[in-house]
Parts: C-alpha cells; structure tokens; sequence
C-alpha cells in the first residue's frame, strides 16, 4: 500500500485550500526512481517520476507510479492547446503556416528565428508585442541573450519562451470577436473554452481541480497524469474524432515534424529529438519536470512527470522510454543522449559524472 502524508496549503481561498495539496511520496512505488546522477564512482542524486503510456481509448499500456495523481502539466500539453486554434477557423482566416503552428506549441528558447516570427504573425492581428501578456523575457539560448545585450536592445515580450502560444491565443481572440486584453485572465472565453475543450479531449472532470497560474501568465490547471496521456494518444491517433478535429491533430503533428527547431531550439533535447523522429514523435516539455508525447506510427501517448521537478531528470527518463518503444533507434539515442542528456562536467568541461536512466523504466 501507498504511504503519503498531504498537507494542505493556505491561499486565504477556502475554495483553493480545499483542492491544493503537496504529497510526500515515502514508498518507491508511488514514484519510482527513474534517473540516477552519478559523480565519480558514486550515485549522487536520483530523481522519482509518474509515467503513463496509453493508448486512444485511455487504456495504460504502460504505467510507472500512481498514474491517476493530479499534475500541472504546464508548456507540455502546448500541441492539445493548439487544436481550438484551428478547429476554431482562427488558424485558417489568418493564413498560418505550419511554422506559426509549430510555435503555438513551442517553449522555445528566444532565437532570431522565433521571435522574427512572432512579431510579423501579432502585425497580421493588427497587434504588437505589448499586446502578450507573458511578460519580456532573456533569451535562454545563450548566444541569442548576448547578442541582445550587445545591441544594447532589452528583451520583449516576443522572445518570452510562450510568446508563440500567446499568438496563438490572441488569433483566436481576434478571429472571434473577442476582447484581446485580458484573454491570459481565467473568466475569459479564450481560457473558458480552452477548459472544455481539455475535459472533453482528455475525458477527465476538471471542474473542482487545483488552479494555479504559469510562468507565462494563463491559467493551469490539475489534471490526472493519465487524463493527459490519453489526449496526447488522440493527438496521435484521432481516427475516432471529428474529421475536423482529426485533421487538426494531423496538422499539428505535420507542422512540428518539419520545424524540429521551432518548438524549442538550437541543441535542446526536444529539438534534437524531433529533428530525428520525424512524423514519429511530438515530443513536448514542461516546466517542472514534465514531457508529454504523442506517437502516431504506434498510437499511444505519453505523459512523464519527474518529482523533483528537475529537466535534467525528465530528459534522461523520457529518452529512455522512447528507446525501449524504438521510437529513437540506438544510434540516434546515443547521439541525443551524449550531447544534451548524458553528461556530467564540471566549470573545466572535464567529465566528472553522468546521468542514467535506471533499470526501472526497461520493458
């Protein structure tokens, strides 16, 4: 049996007191460890996660840990958020190509080539940068930070890592006839419908979940591992969806498969492993921890959630469940694993450590 001990939370919110709670996980089959972080010949650190691959039914094809436990699954579920921005008509009265589609899904790194996207798409709104509600942000990607700094040039809102599904949102919005400012506030019909719509995609009751708000501004909500899981798989697999919802998904998964660097950035996992996989895998991450995926050639999805919260964790578990599905042959694993995964250095760039994933995922 599962041992866990909650403690509830105070907001000053009755309401959200009753639906916050922090879990400590004391029992490896909760949360398994997933991921070990080695320095010299010692195991250093590990990481615990929560997985969950099912299939277009809601079936769990495999599961790791208490699957139906709420999570935020913040920027990776960006591809599902996508789908009422086609399905709506927005997409299609706004002429938007497959790289716009892309970076409605994206969490990407501030580079030229996603920020000289974003500002002309806001132009085609009638809008500007002032116009998202995510806040400025620094380009994570390092070159693309010190070049703005030697331009003397602040950061905008356009290189926020969520600009792109803010654009999205506001195309929407603007489509509609809806008001623009506000649509990042939880009672606005962007946000609104965005709830139904993942109630109705990932069939789960979202209705008395835990809120909360993302780094970028819009609301996120709690939602069962396994609920997510499920939408990615009928992202992957939405033959038993509407035509126009089924072609929805098609696009998006198109769309990411051929701008691999769009949807996050030069050298990053995520990209790395797109550019590889192809119309194989969507693979998205989260803040926190999390990854999702949806694969089309298989049928399934994916949802991953480390517990600790760390990337490097999520990275290393998610690689490794893809390489037992085959999803990544050995030799495209190993490149990905090498270079942006594995890897341990110190200041001095010698290799001190690595990270590995654990026996524990193997099936």
């Amino acid at each position: 049996m599962n041992v866990a001990t909650s403690v509830g939370l105070s907001t000053g919110d009755p309401t959200q007191d009753a639906a916050i709670q922090r879990v400590y996980v004391n029992e490896a089959d909760a949360a398994p460890i997933v991921v070990e972080v080695t320095r010299g010949g010692m195991v250093e650190s590990v990481h615990r996660a929560i997985v969950a691959i099912c299939d277009a039914k809601g079936a769990i094809v495999h599961g790791w840990g208490e699957v139906e436990r709420p999570i935020y699954a913040r920027s990776a579920i960006k591809p599902l958020q996508t789908i009422p921005v086609i399905e709506s008509g927005a997409a299609d009265a706004f002429a938007l190509g497959d790289d716009e589609i892309t970076l409605c899904c994206a969490s990407h790194r501030g580079e030229d080539i996603h920020v000289d996207r974003v500002v002309p798409w806001l132009g085609r709104l009638g809008l500007g940068p002032d116009d998202l509600e995510c806040g400025p942000q620094l380009p994570s990607n390092e070159a693309a930070a010190h070049a703005l700094l030697r331009a003397g040039k602040a950061p905008s809102r356009a290189h926020n890592n969520c600009s792109g599904k803010h654009s999205g949102m506001l195309t929407t919005a603007v489509h509609l006839g809806e008001r623009v400012a506000g649509y990042t506030r939880a009672d606005h019909p962007v946000q609104t419908r965005l709830i139904t719509f993942m109630e109705a995609f990932a069939e789960v009751d979202l209705s008395a979940t835990a809120r909360g708000v993302d780094g970028c501004g819009i609301p996120v909500f709690g939602a069962p591992l396994r609920a997510i899981a499920h939408g990615m798989a009928k992202l992957a697999d939405p033959s038993g969806l509407s035509e126009k919802r089924a072609a929805a998904c098609r696009r998006i998964v198109k769309a990411c498969a051929g701008n691999p660097r769009l949807i996050s950035g030069t050298g990053t996992f995520n990209s790395l492993v797109l550019a590889e996989t192809g119309m194989r895998c969507l693979l998205k991450g989260g803040a926190e921890g999390v990854y999702t995926a949806a694969l089309p050639y298989l049928g399934l999805g994916i949802c991953l959630k480390i517990d600790d919260g760390a990337g490097r964790g999520s990275a290393a578990a998610m690689l490794a469940v893809l390489r037992h599905l085959g999803v990544l042959d050995e030799a495209a694993a190993d490149r990905i694993d090498t270079a942006v995964v594995r890897e341990v250095r110190n200041w001095a760039g010698a290799l001190v450590g690595e990270i590995r994933a654990t026996s524990t995922l193997a099936f």
